[in-house]
């Protein structure tokens, strides 16, 4: 097809070659209807990368391996499958099961996409890369997963990602890439098209195929030779055009025409070549024959450029294809599948014989059925979570035992959820439930359902409907009874619904774990404790667990259990240090599905000791990865964080917007977070000494349901807000709850707050001695945030009992410690009360050179100031090496350093 007009979008394409000649990632999405042009321009874009001397890597969707794990993905990078060695060791093991080159556990689908990153940029580093992908639509899920995972973490590589999809594909598909939407062709360019394919066409034909194309380039070529164009022209239709059909569905008609007009025995050899566009020539031939054909037959066919024969039969448009098949009678295609069924080898090709067997059968069977339930196992085995949903689906609809039937269902509704289709996991699990009375089942499609609900409602719907589903299994499957109550107590803990955490207690209080699961399930129990008001049986179990998970010999469920447990009782230290550890190995592991959960916790604990600048790169990352993997909940709490974080700088502006964006979705989907907040927006209130307000905030959070959670925390800054407004009665409660809970957990900050709320609640005679001693605690526990604030609010009394130098010590310490952290209203309220006195202090510092640092530079460099090379980093975060680089070189001027050799004192 001639390439007229899309002078914009050749512009864009030639942009994107040159910015990866130049070493600039980009990638760009073409999506429009078929025929529309996607394919010549991505044939346009490859002539071009070639002339400028860059490696071309290219590949493209076929509907027939729609539902083959990482089959797509295979036909792009099979002929460099000698480099995997190259590759970080995971990486590399992780493609090649996905390939079925290697046997062993599940693939991680996310160690599958870092790869493809990884061999992409390897690949690069011989000359810029140009990686095409045609009708993305058609690739499995878990290749084009793995794609877009690649071309959104591309910054510094020479390298251009470049694919087509068709209009009706899901917007999600190219989420995270600029995408350029092709609309028909202007009418001077279409005319010109038109005149260079049929520029004998009369007039009238000329108008009427102009008009019925709609600028659709392959229908304007395909009208302009086909009869359409020769037929008279309705007088009474002064447009020229008939009838309301799509432009698509009439090229399709166009095609059915041309092939109507073939030999039967060529139509039929057309049919076998269309039921597996993805076979090699030799089956397709041998199939021809089965059927009593020839390979001459395609001899028609290929003379009308309707398809194009080398090592395998490739159609001259995907619409072309689809015609051959669609419009064959049902029994022929029956007999088409079955015949390849019978040719393919059983041990080569099970998926794709399977399948081929599936669409042959239209009546339950149980032995395909079967062979297909091994091809969802080998499937997930590969990584492939939408092959194994496809799989186990369509082998259900085949099953004759409807118990059978239920049980496939109900795996295929899981894997729905993993591959991130909620709604058909939803559906499936639904029919499930509807199909069994066994028990088992039940419980594995409620506590899918339950999954559905914690991204579409609230944890809290999640926790009811998995609390439904750990009754069902508490006393005859242990295993399952556990896991299921972990999610159930998570769930209502994060949605700050007590009374589903003191139900999980209830069904866990008697029941009799697998030895692994009891520390957990002993914690869990602690939770409902602890949240009951009752921290003197909550903490030992909690901080056993914690104690139990260091050092790593834990699976991530019992640490993350570990590590929310120990925020609650304010072992932020230890949970700092052991979750950095648990997030190394998660990412070693690619488990990018946990990142943002441990995130979470590093960034609270990172806040809590202080280390704004750590806790604010925890939350860019967090958000980033959750909004990638379409986690809404997460990506919520992250921002809830984020919040505080703003607040404590004194963004008002910032905090405040992003308050209004977050707080009402995030009070439905995590409480807990959004509380957090909250916490913050009282506190940035009381920062800037408007006390009422921050009064009414902070009693709403203390008195909130999240007020025994982590919230607890927010008590000091109610009763400090309540002192400078004279009704110190009202913190008398939440204060009496948090001296409880600070006396059972037993930590020195909680001590330092407690001391320091009593002191600021005491008389002369008693507050001096509070306040010293509170101080003595937080020089040496608690961070250098509850260090300045408790040296502001001594400062501060010191100042009105005219203890000048005393108070002025304090008080310039404070508002040095402030401005270090980059807390400058904070530090505006402590340079203040020295104003208030005369003194003017020292200069006002700036903050350390780290904060100069955007998160991901900041990421980079701690690990380089760790001694890892930019391989091991990139591997760690998903980037690849050359971006690694890229970041370190823009860190270095800002942090005032010429080489990373110098980073480690610097980061100390």
């Amino acid at each position: 097809m001639l390439l007229v007009g899309r002078e914009v979008e050749q512009a864009r394409v030639e942009r994107l070659l040159a910015d990866a000649c130049a070493a600039r990632s980009g990638a760009l999405g073409l999506r429009g209807a078929p025929g529309i042009g996607k394919s010549v321009l991505l044939d346009h874009a490859v002539s071009l990368a070639e002339a400028k001397g860059m490696r071309v890597v290219r590949g493209a969707g076929i509907e027939s391996d729609y539902e083959l794990a990482y089959g797509g993905l295979h036909q792009l990078l099979f002929p460099y499958l000698d480099r995997l060695d190259a590759l970080p060791a995971p990486q590399a093991t992780a493609l090649r099961r996905a390939f079925g080159l290697d046997e062993g556990d599940d693939a991680n689908r996310f160690l599958i996409a870092a790869g493809t990153l990884s061999l992409l940029a390897d690949l690069a580093e011989d000359a810029p890369l140009l990686c095409v992908v045609d009708d993305l639509q058609w690739l499995d899920q878990g290749s084009a997963e793995a794609m877009l995972f690649a071309a959104r973490r591309f910054v510094a590589d020479p390298v251009a990602v470049l694919f087509a999809v068709r209009d009706t594909a899901l917007p999600s598909a190219v989420a995270g890439v600029e995408v350029v939407d092709l609309s028909g062709l202007a009418a001077s360019d279409a005319g010109r098209l038109l005149d260079g394919h049929a520029p004998e066409l009369p007039v009238r034909a000329r108008t009427r195929v102009l008009a019925e194309s709609g600028g659709n380039p392959l229908a304007i070529i395909e009208f302009g030779a086909s009869r359409l164009a020769a037929r008279d022209v309705d007088e009474s239709d002064p447009a020229g055009q008939v009838g309301p059909l799509p432009v698509t569905r009439r090229v399709q008609e166009a095609f059915r025409q041309q092939i109507v007009e073939l030999p039967e025995a060529t139509r039929r050899a057309l049919l076998v070549a269309a039921a597996d566009t993805a076979a090699p020539l030799a089956t397709i031939l041998h199939v021809i024959e089965t059927l009593g054909g020839a390979a001459d037959d395609l001899a028609p066919a290929e003379r009308d450029r309707l398809v194009r024969i080398d090592s395998r039969i490739a159609f001259r448009h995907p619409l072309v294809r689809a015609a051959a098949y669609q419009d064959a009678p049902l029994h022929q295609r029956i007999e088409v599948h079955r015949a390849y069924a019978e040719a393919l080898r059983a041990d080569a090709d099970a998926d794709r014989r399977a399948w081929h067997l599936a669409a042959a059968t239209t009546q339950p069977d149980e032995a395909v059925a079967a062979e297909l339930e091994g091809v969802a196992e080998r499937a997930w085995h590969r990584g492939g979570a939408m092959a194994v949903c496809a799989a186990y689906e369509r082998a259900g609809r085949l099953s004759a035992d409807r118990e059978l039937k239920a049980r496939r269902i109900a795996r295929s509704s899981q894997a729905a959820f993993d591959a991130g289709k909620a709604d058909r996991a939803a559906r499936l699990a639904a029919e499930a439930l509807a199909l069994t009375t066994d028990t088992g089942v039940r419980a594995d499609a409620i506590y899918t359902r339950g999954a559905v609900e914690y991204e579409r409602t609230s944890p809290r719907a999640d926790a009811e409907l998995t609390l439904e589903a750990a009754a069902l299994v508490r006393d005859s499957d242990p295993e399952r009874a556990a896991l299921t109550l972990y999610e159930a107590a998570h769930a209502a803990r994060h949605g700050a619904a007590h009374d589903l955490v003191q139900q999980a207690a209830e069904l866990m209080r008697g029941f009799s774990p697998p030895e692994h699961w009891a520390p957990v399930v002993a914690a869990l129990v602690g939770w409902a404790e602890l949240f009951a008001g009752r921290p003197e049986p909550a903490v030992g179990p909690m901080r056993d667990l914690h104690t139990a998970t260091r050092g790593g010999a834990h699976d991530l469920m019992q640490r993350i259990t570990a590590a929310f447990g120990g925020l609650m009782i304010a072992d932020e230290d230890a949970v700092a240090a052991g979750t950095e550890d648990m997030l190394a190995e998660v990412r070693a592991g690619g488990a990018l599905g946990w990142v943002p959960y441990t995130l979470n916790v590093l960034a609270v604990a990172r806040l809590l000791r202080g280390e704004f600048v750590d806790a604010r790169a925890c939350v860019a990352e967090g958000v980033s990865v959750s909004d990638e993997l379409g986690n809404t909940t997460e990506s919520l709490a992250h921002r809830s964080v984020q919040v505080w974080l703003h607040a404590v700088a004194g963004d008002e502006a910032r905090c405040r917007a992003l308050a209004e964006e977050v707080l009402p979705r995030a009070r439905a989907r995590h409480r807990v977070n959004a509380e957090i907040a909250a916490w913050g927006l009282g506190m940035l209130d009381l920062s800037a000494r408007r006390f009422g307000d921050a009064l009414d905030r902070l009693e709403q959070v203390s008195r909130g349901p999240a007020s025994r959670d982590l919230l607890v925390r927010a008590v000091p800054d109610l009763v400090e807000a309540a002192v400078r407004c004279g009704v110190p009665e009202r913190a008398q409660g939440p204060l009496a709850a948090f001296g409880h809970w600070a006396e059972h957990v037993d930590r020195p900050v909680a001590t330092g707050l407690v001391l320091r709320c009593r002191a600021l609640l005491a008389g002369d005679g008693e507050a001096d001695a509070l306040y010293a001693e509170a101080l003595r605690l937080h020089e040496r526990n608690g961070g250098p945030y509850e260090r300045a604030r408790t040296q502001l609010v001594y400062g501060e009394w010191l100042r009105r009992r005219r203890r000048r130098a005393e108070a002025r010590g304090h008080l310039a310490a404070a508002a040095s410690a402030f401005e270090r952290l980059g807390a400058q209203l904070w530090a505006e309220r402590a340079r203040g009360e020295l104003a208030a006195f005369g003194e003017r202090g020292d200069e006002p510092q700036h903050s350390g050179p780290l904060t100069l640092l955007t998160p991901q530079e900041l990421q980079v460099v701690r690990l380089a100031a760790a001694g890892q090379t930019n391989k091991e980093i990139a591997a760690q975060l998903f980037l690849s090496p050359r971006t690694v680089g890229h970041h370190l070189y823009k860190a270095y001027p800002k942090l005032g350093v010429t080489g990373r050799a110098e980073l480690g004192d610097l980061v100390r």
